[in-house]
């Protein structure tokens, strides 16, 4: 009984901390998101005081140049990143059919052993009758 609530807690806890691992993972992206949002406005805003959009233009805002490297990285790294939340999710899933297979195999268990502390149970009453009944025949 007691190695099969320490595997019920352990399933429990892989589960839980593959669950954790794809909310970082989430919040990881939106937070990248987030950033290469902020840094396109700089650009834009760059580019409307320079007057010139072009990135090729020789005059082209220095740190506008800047931004973007940095705007493109954060966004390659934020869909690497999607990669990983896929697999962190197969994990999650996985975690969780695990646990399911440990419970069905917990719930089987204790409704067997239930059974057999019934039938044991029953067995004594049957033999508590039997003996009040052979008693009174032979009276």
């Amino acid at each position: 009984m007691k190695s099969r609530d320490t595997l019920l807690r352990l399933k429990r806890f892989q589960l839980d901390e593959k669950r954790r691992k794809v909310a970082q993972v989430e919040m990881m992206i939106a937070e990248f998101d987030r950033m290469a949002a902020d840094l396109d406005r700089e650009i834009q805003n760059e580019e409307q005081k320079a007057k010139i959009s072009d990135p090729t233009h020789f005059a082209y805002p220095t740190y506008a140049r800047a931004a973007m490297v940095r705007r493109d990285n954060l966004r390659g790294s934020a869909a690497n990143l999607k990669g990983q939340l896929e697999e962190a999710r197969l994990a999650v899933e996985e975690a969780f059919e695990e646990l399911k297979k440990v419970e069905t195999l917990e719930n089987r268990e204790t409704a067997r052993e239930k059974a057999e502390s019934s039938a044991r149970e029953q067995a004594q009453y049957d033999e508590i009758s039997l003996s009040r009944h052979g008693m009174r025949a032979r009276a």
